[in-house]
């Protein structure tokens, strides 16, 4: 089992950024659509729970007999029901109105931003390639990819998020990026069990780290992950998502998914064989063939 994330992908990015907006404008998180409370059902959420998101965030769309025939076929309770059919949740046409102007004026920015770091990240390929060419080959391997972390790690320490100290990334020779949400009922599964492999091994294994990249749609969503799987590793701050889109060319077509990559970014194991779903338990059982080879090389 796992969560299909071709469009939620790009439901996450536009998340992302709205709920900065929304957060701006109003000082409280997005209101969830009909869609978004169905896509939480399925995911393992309660009616209870939803309702009490419902509580915080509102309502925002309209409620007609596709959308309670949805909600019913997703597990929805006859209380949560009876709420959105009443109209307990909706958000004001005021406030819907102002949300949609700023995310607007939100997404026209984003659109300049992301123009430019393309054109930066062209110069920059090109200056790189240019000294390539220019430098004699060494022997060891410039970690670029922990160069795409720096500033920019958070991790869960004495019951809150804080700053990660990335200069030891720099020496580490396998990072695995750990594509995971909380609302995923399959991921939610497998993370112990990655909690479990990473606390046995990590310690054996200083050339080797985990990073988690959220799929949540909200910062409370990856804060409540991060604490009740008790991730020993670090995450991208939330607030930086966007910025790191540049990753998403590692993450397959479904989550949880799990890459190994070597210091230079080039790919060791994936949970996906192009578009054929591997598991990431495939991945862990490369890495333990990785460990066994090095711990033999040793002796």
């Amino acid at each position: 089992m796992f969560c299909s994330n071709i469009r939620m992908r790009r439901l996450f990015l536009t998340l992302l950024v709205a709920g900065t907006a929304w957060s701006g404008l109003l000082g409280r998180a997005l209101p969830l659509t009909a869609k978004e409370v169905t896509l939480m059902l399925r995911a393992g959420f309660s009616s209870e729970a939803v309702q009490q998101e419902l509580s915080t965030r509102r309502f925002a769309g309209s409620y007609d007999a596709a959308t309670e025939k949805a909600l019913k076929d997703a597990g929805a309770a006859p209380a949560l029901i009876d709420a959105l059919k009443s109209g307990s949740y909706l958000i004001s046409p005021a406030d819907a109105q102002a949300a949609q102007d700023a995310l607007a004026a939100q997404a026209a920015r984003r659109a300049r931003e992301a123009e430019q770091s393309r054109k930066l990240n062209t110069l920059y390929q090109d200056q790189l390639t240019r000294a390539r060419a220019a430098t004699p080959p060494r022997s060891d391997t410039t970690n670029v990819l922990a160069a795409q972390f720096k500033d920019d790690l958070v991790f869960w320490k004495n019951g809150s998020l804080a700053r990660f100290d990335d200069q030891p990334l720099a020496q580490k020779k396998l990072i695995a990026l750990y594509f995971s949400a909380h609302w995923c009922g399959p991921c939610r599964k497998f993370t112990p069990q990655l909690v479990e492999f990473y606390n046995r091994v990590a310690p054996q294994h200083p050339e080797f780290e985990i990073v988690f990249v959220s799929s949540d749609r909200t910062l409370f969503g990856m804060e409540t992950y991060m604490r009740d799987a008790q991730m020993p590793w670090p995450a991208i701050d939330f607030a930086k998502l966007p910025g790191k889109a540049a990753l998403q060319k590692y993450a397959g077509d479904g989550i949880p998914c799990l890459v190994l990559l070597d210091a230079s970014g080039k790919v060791i194991s994936d949970t996906y064989a192009g578009t054929n779903r591997l598991g990431p338990e495939k991945v862990l059982a490369d890495l333990n063939t990785i460990f066994a080879k090095t711990v033999a090389g040793t002796r």
